[in-house]
């Protein structure tokens, strides 16, 4: 018997007692060994988890968030109607002017089991004064009446008016919080009306949401806070950068936080497209940004879509946007060496 024979042999001997990748056939051609199966996907956001300043902590007055309130039928965008939440700190007076925030998405970052926990981070920041006093507001984006509110499985994308608010670059949304949400909210509250005091952000198109009323607005909005930006082609987001080139520089102070492995724009046919690669165009806009000059900070994680590294992020990203508030050096000060109390009512 010839050693290829033996070789034949031997294969047909064991293939069925071992199941090797062997074709077990007489005259059969050379062993092929199956491709290795593919590595399990990571989580790519498995270290990015909430610190002590997104947690309620122990001796800090709590701040008290009131809501749910409507906005109803609204004139940027008829029939349609605005969910919206205030939080108001332990520490807020009546008598004095507050700083503004405004949350797109409102639902996400009051979510008490979610990846941000604002109001806990307001509480602690405001608490140690790396915040000043200042009243937040969390909207959801519009829905008609017969519509469900958004929740933290489903954001509005397929069940509210979300993707046109957000991702259009036109001046209706702006139109719904400056003529419709802050009249109600300085009804009731004593704000600033200094822009540079006033904060708006949010969160992939709510981020893009909150870009664009100040972009539209910076007499009333000069502070944005933007997690993993939509700035894609939804819409035409993805014309901001040439815009910014070409506009005159606006008085804006920015914050962009985006992924790596934020939807990178490779589609189900394998093919790329810039256009919606979201982690692309997140770094056209700090490039846009930082051409201009604008006072920009960002950072780009390893994270995929969401607010896994924007939520942890949270007290930074307000403590960069209000760095510059007014502090008091005197040493004799001992108030402002001491934590910020609850004013007595």
């Amino acid at each position: 018997m010839t050693k290829t024979l033996l070789l034949q042999v031997a294969a047909l001997v064991l293939c069925p007692l071992v199941g090797l990748p062997i074709v077990c056939a007489q005259g059969a051609a050379p062993a092929q060994v199956a491709p290795a199966p593919a590595p399990p996907a990571r989580d790519m956001n498995v270290y990015y988890t909430l610190g002590p300043d997104s947690l309620e902590r122990d001796g800090v007055p709590r701040g008290e968030l009131r809501g749910p309130f409507v906005l109803r039928d609204s004139k940027a965008y008829p029939g349609t109607q605005h969910t919206y939440w205030v939080h108001v700190p332990a520490q807020y007076d009546p008598a004095v002017e507050a700083d503004l925030m405004i949350f797109q998405d409102g639902q996400a970052f009051i979510d008490m089991n979610g990846s941000a926990r604002a109001p806990n981070v307001l509480d602690n920041l405001i608490y140690r004064r790396e915040l000043p006093v200042m009243i937040t507001v969390f909207i959801n984006p519009g829905r008609t009446p017969e519509q469900p509110e958004p929740n933290a499985s489903e954001w509005g994308d397929r069940t509210t008016n979300r993707p046109t608010e957000y991702n259009e670059l036109d001046d209706r949304y702006a139109r719904v919080i400056v003529d419709e949400l802050l009249p109600a909210i300085t009804k009731d509250y004593r704000i600033t009306t200094d822009p540079s005091r006033r904060g708006i952000g949010g969160t992939s198109s709510g981020a893009i949401a909150a870009f664009t009323v100040a972009w539209h607005r910076p007499d009333q909005f000069r502070k944005v806070l933007s997690i993993v930006g939509s700035y894609t082609n939804i819409r035409g987001g993805d014309a901001y950068p040439d815009l910014i080139r070409k506009s005159e520089k606006k008085p804006l102070r920015i914050f962009l936080n985006g992924g790596r492995n934020d939807n990178r724009g490779i589609g189900r046919d394998g093919q790329y497209n810039e256009r919606r690669d979201w982690f692309r165009q997140n770094v056209r806009m700090a490039e846009a940004l930082t051409d201009k000059g604008y006072d920009l900070n960002y950072i780009w994680g390893i994270n995929t879509h969401g607010q896994r590294m924007g939520g942890a992020m949270l007290p930074e990203m307000l403590r960069w946007l209000w760095r510059d508030h007014p502090v008091s050096t005197d040493p004799m000060n001992t108030v402002e060496r001491s934590f910020r109390e609850p004013v007595k009512r």
